[in-house]
């Protein structure tokens, strides 16, 4: 247990408190086929890249339950069960309306998904596919998120 605690210290939480960077949650969301996993992208709602969802965290949720919010927002994700450690983290600058760039941490919860609604919020303003990991690998554009899907 302390071994574990000191591992989410030094690899989550002693990053964020020391440097200037702030906090996103993610759900990489996957569902197991005859084929092997499948990785659900979306794209973004500006430049239409494909991405995982994300957003920052909420009031009176955990992180994960953030996460497993923006997955239903931003997916269409119901019906899932999501990991309450995450499974790893990576960086990225988030371009502002006005021009500025912000570093954000984006720490990744597994999303074990059973199905996908037809409707919801954001249905009309993203696309969202099933890839295999290494393929999802080569449609995003964060290098430490390469590595997350090239490990799966």
């Amino acid at each position: 247990m302390t071994h574990t605690l000191n591992g989410i210290w030094e690899e989550y939480l002693r990053p964020m408190i020391f440097r200037p960077r702030r906090l996103q949650v993610a759900a990489l969301c996957l569902r197991q086929t005859d084929a092997g996993p499948k990785v659900l992208l979306i794209t973004s709602r500006d430049s239409g890249r494909w991405i995982i969802p994300k957003g920052w965290p909420m009031t009176g949720k955990t992180c994960a339950e953030a996460a497993l919010q923006e997955a239903w927002e931003e997916a269409g994700v119901t019906n899932s069960q999501i990991d309450d450690t995450p499974m790893g983290s990576y960086n990225y600058d988030k371009r502002r309306d006005n021009g500025a760039v912000e570093p954000v941490t984006v720490l990744i919860y597994r999303v074990s998904v059973t199905d996908l609604a037809d409707d919801f919020p954001e249905v009309d303003q993203r696309k969202r596919r099933w890839f295999t990991p290494l393929k999802a690998a080569t449609l995003v554009a964060e290098p430490e998120l390469q590595a997350v899907l090239r490990a799966l």
